[in-house]
């Protein structure tokens, strides 16, 4: 299983995602610190919404196999800055995030084209509730991440 390293705005759903992910009761709890997990690191908004951070960010992803981009599609703001995901050594890639509250077909691709630009190499489109529409790509994401890792 790959170790994935969640990265985002705040109120974006890494917390909500982790709690997916470990089938844990789904609760909000404000994310204070980088947060390490079996499988999982999960970190505050801040750190992304604040380039002082950035260096916090770029260290912590080397503990990862794979750096996960997050944007909610309700978040209309230019998260992450161009080449955003230059800056790891890790591959990177985009999850947008509450498609169930797009109001319109252009916040989802709003939500995507900002993960483009910040390199994301592969996109996924999820909602942490109860969805089982086929735009709602969760399973995917997670069998994506439990593949195994090829170390070169």
């Amino acid at each position: 299983m790959k170790k994935a390293f969640l990265v985002g705005a705040v109120g974006c759903g890494k917390t909500t995602f982790k709690q997916v992910m470990m089938n844990e009761k789904r609760s909000y709890d404000k994310t204070q610190a980088i947060e390490y997990f079996n499988n999982l690191i999960d970190s505050p908004g801040e750190f992304t919404e604040h380039r002082r951070m950035y260096s916090a960010l770029n260290v912590t992803a080397n503990a990862s196999d794979v750096v996960v981009m997050m944007q909610s599609v309700i978040d209309h703001r230019q998260v992450f800055s161009p080449g955003f995901a230059q800056m790891f050594l890790k591959p990177s890639i985009g999850v947008v995030t509450k498609i169930d509250l797009a109001e319109k077909d252009s916040d989802i691709e709003f939500a995507k084209n900002q993960l483009i630009l910040a390199g994301a190499h592969k996109i996924f489109y999820i909602s942490n509730v109860e969805d089982p529409s086929p735009e709602n790509e969760i399973q995917a994401l997670i069998d994506y991440l439990k593949e195994d890792v090829v170390k070169k």
